[in-house]
């Protein structure tokens, strides 16, 4: 069984033929939880694709918002992408140091604001390095880009929203944390939140989209047999969250790869409902 929409993985010999192409353009999407001990940028600097830039999530977001990495507007967006090289007419590929864990935040990104001609390296920086491809540790300084952002609103929730969904739950949540977070014995890290989860919610790890061995997707079959086991039908209408919006960024890909193009991430997610003292929790 195919995926419905193929166009969102690339894999990895296809672009080790494509790296000199002047409008693919490869971006480093890692990023590592709190605690971890680990500097995606760090990282990056010692070891990366030819050519990529690192989009730094940390960095692509609302400065004025205390919760982690929220979106920021379109105009901060498209400045930032301009100065990272990028251009509204490249094909962007996305990949992270997990295989595909921190990636899909970049590729749900570039969709909030209208740019759909992003795809996610299928398998990352591991199966990259495992068929023995080329790294660099040179830092790339592109040329400006010309990159216009418009926001796609239909791709995001907020508080607002996710409260109201509690009251007519139209859209069903799904919570992409470890299933210890979700039921509450495993501790958040970051502090100051609830354990717990929404009322209504189903937990569904990103470990079920992604084969352990090489770190790819799976198969269609894979990715409905997984939703199918916690009882989702993947063209009901539905909502991701997470952590932090990162990791349910993830499970809206799958759902997109077969074939359920709209999948909104509740962008505040865990780190804004499990702090605030009015929003239900189980």
């Amino acid at each position: 069984m195919t995926y419905a929409n193929p166009g969102a993985l690339i894999e990895t010999d296809w672009l080790a033929s494509h790296l000199n192409d002047p409008h693919v353009k490869v971006l480093d999407a890692s990023y590592h939880l709190p605690g971890t001990g680990r500097d995606a940028e760090t990282e990056f600097t010692q070891r990366h694709i030819p050519g990529a830039i690192l989009f730094d999530i940390e960095d692509v977001r609302d400065r004025n918002n205390p919760f982690p990495h929220m979106l920021p507007d379109a105009d901060q967006f498209g400045e930032q992408m301009e100065t990272l090289g990028l251009s509204n007419d490249d094909l962007i590929v996305v990949y992270d140091v997990h295989g595909i864990r921190t990636s899909p935040r970049a590729w749900w990104t570039f969709r909030v604001f209208g740019h759909d001609n992003v795809a996610i390296l299928n398998g990352g920086l591991p199966k990259w390095l495992n068929e023995r491809l080329p790294v660099s540790d040179d830092i790339a300084d592109p040329p400006r880009g010309a990159f216009r952002a418009t926001l796609n609103r239909a791709l995001i929730r907020d508080i607002d929203q996710m409260l109201a969904n509690q009251e007519t739950r139209q859209e069903l949540v799904i919570d992409a944390r470890p299933a210890g977070r979700f039921v509450g014995t495993m501790p958040e890290p970051r502090e100051g939140l609830r354990g717990g989860h929404m009322p209504g919610s189903v937990s569904l790890p990103v470990e079920n989209f992604i084969d352990e061995t090489s770190k790819t997707f799976q198969p269609a079959a894979g990715i409905k047999a997984a939703l199918a086991k916690q009882r989702i039908d993947y063209r009901q209408p539905v909502v991701t969250s997470c952590g932090s919006g990162v990791a349910a960024c993830l499970i809206s890909l799958g759902l997109y790869l077969v074939g359920n193009e709209t999948v909104p991430v509740y962008d505040g997610s865990w780190s804004e409902w499990g702090a605030r003292q009015d929003t239900p929790v189980e």
